[in-house]
């Protein structure tokens, strides 16, 4: 229907990707983004890696590995088009030991059925070819992985949808959401601002289970904000490192394991780990929120998830507070860095999703409940990813897809 008005709550990548998505696809809708921060990008896109994934890990079939290969795709040409950065300098997914081929091969699989471009295995003198640095005694290299700068991005998103005469409007935390006749009211704070809109899309992020809520959407999944810590490379190391350098991932866990990622600003970072944040914008150790921190002690996924999980848990923990346990694995991977060749560098939260029978969820779900279309789990490559999730959410909120992820 023309001449509506959709709202999109959050202002990160996957909104206002969403938002431009609509600007362009749908004329006569007007598009207004909301956002509780005084500027677009702040939170998980601002804190991203900059990788744009090219879909090695992602299970085949499942709508994550479907929008990640769709996304990179749709990102690049964008990139290339708005003359934003976006450099294609390969990554070595790496085995250092022998008992890690099994699992290395079997991502090999997984990324041919996800079409992932001129992907290979390497041998150990390969890999030396590739990264003279490195370790490890085989590979996989993706040579078309690249990174890219996510706020610029999201930054031109928002440029779009504002030159498409839709609205990006900032300062406006949502505290209430409520079904009137033909839309839904959406309030802000204690004064009580009101925005009408027909539809909404809610893209909140680290807050979406909390948001969702407000649209009597489900429980489950909950958010737990998972820190991620960085290490970077003395400007006089970065040499050491040509390209991106991950792991052979665990496949219990959602999370990639410490890597070495090169960022178009010339820095490299090494990380990240992954420990439980005791604040949703938990972005310091010293960050503590006592109302998340009670929410997820009365979530019983929590305790699954704790019981499963807290031999790494420790570990993690460890390399948080000791540099020299969290540039331990990564010197696995780049024997000549040591912990004299780092300093602190920055830190991320992800917004992982969680089931209540302790699951760490790994694809994206998208939920619809009447005029509310809520991204429940965008966790990575969402960003990788986020273009082509905007076409889908637009297809949901326009019933040509069922929108169920």
């Amino acid at each position: 229907m023309a001449d509506e008005t959709i709202g999109i709550v959050g202002a990160g990548i996957v909104g206002l990707a969403t938002a431009r998505e609509i600007a362009l696809s749908r004329p006569g809708t007007r598009v207004v983004v909301l956002e509780k921060e005084r500027e677009v990008a702040l939170h998980q896109t601002g804190h991203n890696s900059g990788v744009v994934h090219a879909g090695i890990y992602y299970t085949p079939g499942s709508l994550k590995a479907e929008l990640t290969v769709r996304g990179v795709a749709l990102l690049r040409a964008y990139c290339q088009d708005r003359e934003l950065p976006y450099r294609e300098i390969g990554k070595l997914v790496v085995a250092v030991r022998e008992d890690e081929l099994g699992r290395m091969n079997a991502l090999y699989d997984r990324a041919r059925n996800n079409h992932v471009p001129d992907l290979r295995k390497v041998s150990r003198e390969e890999i030396r070819e590739i990264e003279p640095n490195a370790g490890g005694v085989a590979a996989l290299y993706s040579p078309r992985t690249a990174i890219t700068d996510y706020p610029a991005i999201a930054r031109a998103f928002a440029d779009d949808v504002v030159g498409s005469g839709g609205e990006v409007r900032t300062g406006f935390p949502v505290t209430s959401l409520t079904e009137v006749p033909g839309g839904i009211e959406v309030a802000s704070g204690p004064r009580r601002e009101r925005v009408r809109v027909d539809r909404l899309i809610l893209c909140a992020g680290l807050h979406s289970d909390a948001v969702a809520g407000l649209a009597q959407d489900r429980r489950e999944p909950r958010i737990v904000p998972f820190r991620g810590e960085y290490m970077l490379l003395r400007p006089e190391r970065t040499d050491l490192v040509r390209g991106l350098i991950y792991p052979v991932p665990d496949p219990r866990y959602p999370f990639l394991g410490v890597h070495f990622t090169p960022r178009v600003d010339g820095s490299v970072e090494v990380g990240p780990n992954a420990v439980l944040a005791l604040a949703r914008e938990g972005y310091t150790r010293t960050r503590i929120s006592p109302k998340d921190l009670l929410g997820l002690a009365a979530y019983p996924g929590a305790w699954k998830m704790a019981a499963q999980h807290w031999r790494t848990g420790i570990k993690e923990y460890r390399g948080s507070f000791s540099a020299a346990a969290f540039m331990k694995d990564a010197g696995l991977y780049v024997p000549a860095v040591g912990v004299h060749d780092v300093v602190r560098g920055g830190a991320g939260v992800r917004a992982q999703a969680l089931d209540r029978d302790g699951t760490l969820v790994d694809d994206f779900r998208i939920h619809r409940v009447g005029r509310v279309t809520a991204v429940r789990n965008a966790p990575s490559p969402a960003a990788t990813a986020s273009m082509a999730i905007a076409e889908h959410i637009v297809e949901a909120v326009f019933d040509r897809a069922s929108g169920s992820g």
